[in-house]
């Protein structure tokens, strides 16, 4: 027994609670183990509650446990869950906790128990999780949440889903179903699936069965529930030309002025906020955009919304952006409309 207790005080925090967890089962009853788990509860405090206190559902979510074993979960617990964020919902946010969601899903959880879907969760915590890198039987939990859950028909499901690395596994096949189905029907959802869709997709035949189904460009630009990107802001900000020229050729206006993405906020100029490098992913890629834009008609006299005293060229001056020449050469269209000109 001294000899643990030294062992205990001796090893990190990592190893007492593996040696814990491993004693506890057969110890539990002891006087022995109630000075284990005293002397570990005094490591430990204010750390993470020790794993013999929690449940098996706690338990098998808390990654500070000994390494989850199937089959150690019982259904009352799922009953009794009284967190906030339900059991779905914890494995699903945490790529770590992804080989739960399976015995979760057997043993009775169900999403409808949740406060938001499960996916939904997981997409506004990471967009593009390393789906390739989850056992099959974790995928298959991720798409049964998808398929079971009318909940995970959001914005920021479509965007997650059809990132490269859900491609990459043939989670895009999800969006197939739905549009097949009629889930996706215009005026059935509160979305635009355009917009949520990732740029790679757009001007793909899954785009052009949406176009079909009645999504316009410009419905993608109307305020939504979601916290990744819309879509027309998630082509300028990751400098995808070739989505960029799917929309110019839906809504050549935005090359000047872009709806807000919700009620209380204002338009923006992509050349004003192109201004500023860090407004892009890469920001190497600053100049290629304004000239990108430029080529498209944006115009460097183009007032700001939230400031119309201030043109885009006065700015670029005001800022001493190294773009200014750009902007300079950039023919003046407000006098070019004024004389009749393109």
């Amino acid at each position: 027994m001294f000899a643990l207790v030294a062992l205990l005080l001796s090893a990190g925090c990592t190893a007492p609670a593996m040696l814990i967890n491993a004693l506890g089962a057969a110890t539990d009853t002891s006087a022995s183990w109630s000075i284990l788990k005293h002397v570990h509860d005094k490591l430990v405090e204010g750390g993470p509650v020790p794993c013999y206190r929690l449940n098996s559902v706690e338990r098998a979510l808390a990654t500070h446990c000994v390494p989850y074993v199937a089959g150690a979960i019982r259904r009352e617990d799922i009953v009794s869950w009284q967190l906030p964020l339900c059991p779905l919902a914890v494995a699903a946010r945490d790529v770590r906790l992804w080989p739960v969601l399976a015995e979760l899903i057997d043993k009775g959880a169900m999403p409808e128990a949740c406060a938001r879907a499960p996916l939904v969760e997981l997409a506004q915590l990471d967009g593009c999780p390393d789906f390739a890198g989850a056992t099959p039987a974790s995928r298959a939990s991720l798409l049964w949440l998808a398929q079971a859950d009318a909940r995970a028909v959001h914005h920021d499901v479509v965007r997650m889903l059809t990132c490269p690395k859900a491609r990459a596994v043939g989670f895009d096949r999800v969006l197939e179903t739905w549009v097949a189905d009629g889930t996706l029907v215009a005026g059935r959802i509160g979305f635009s699936p355009l917009s949520a869709l990732h740029p790679d997709l757009l001007g793909s035949p899954l785009s052009a069965q949406l176009e079909a189904q009645g999504h316009a460009a410009r419905s993608g630009l109307d305020p939504y529930d979601g916290v990744l990107r819309p879509g027309f802001e998630e082509a300028f900000r990751s400098a995808h030309f070739q989505a960029l020229d799917w929309w110019f050729a839906r809504a050549p206006e935005l090359a000047d002025r872009v709806p807000p993405p919700q009620g209380d906020q204002l338009p923006w100029v992509p050349l004003a906020k192109a201004l500023n490098p860090s407004a892009l992913d890469q920001p190497g890629q600053q100049r290629a955009m304004i000239e990108y834009l430029l080529a498209r008609g944006a115009n460097p006299s183009r007032r700001l919304p939230h400031q119309p005293d201030m043109t885009v060229l006065r700015l670029a001056r005001q800022m001493g952006s190294p773009m200014l020449p750009l902007l300079e050469r950039a023919p003046d269209r407000s006098r070019l409309a004024a004389r009749g000109g393109v």
